[in-house]
């Protein structure tokens, strides 16, 4: 009798390790995220600016957390965070940066939720694009509020 290897549990652990990557690169999105916005509160022109640019990172936070604890849960380790983007040094260039980032973002989360198997995690993912989509918004109406 001739024994064939199992194709679909080696897919199974290749779909596993893109979508541990994918998640990781999520974090690291999350992170550099947090620490750019940061930087763009305390260039903004107003305090009202600045509350909203922190309520996107108090969101940036959340996400970074869940995705942690789906990384956590998934491979049995922590990630290994680190900054994987820089952070223009003006209010004008940061607000430009965070709009495109947020706007690439939604597109990656949306396809991270339509390839998993897993309803928690797909849960969050597109949670978490809805909240990108919303920041996109907010960076946008920064940049033409102030023309």
């Amino acid at each position: 009798m001739r024994v064939y290897p199992n194709y679909y549990e080696n897919d199974f652990y290749r779909q596993q390790e893109k979508l541990a990557s994918d998640i990781l690169r999520a974090i690291n999105g999350e992170y550099s995220a947090i620490q750019c916005y940061e930087r763009i509160a305390r260039l903004a022109p107003n305090e009202r600016v600045r509350r909203q640019i922190r309520e996107i990172r108090e969101d940036e936070q959340r996400h970074y957390n869940e995705f942690v604890r789906i990384y956590t849960r998934m491979t049995g380790g922590q990630p290994n965070v680190q900054a994987i983007e820089g952070c223009p040094s003006t209010y004008r260039e940061g607000l430009d940066f965070a709009f495109h980032d947020e706007q690439e973002t939604v597109d990656f989360y949306h396809r991270i939720a339509l390839e998993t198997t897993s309803p928690d995690v797909r849960e969050a993912f597109r949670n978490a694009a809805a909240d990108e989509q919303n920041h996109a918004v907010w960076f946008l109406y920064f940049m033409t509020a102030g023309r």
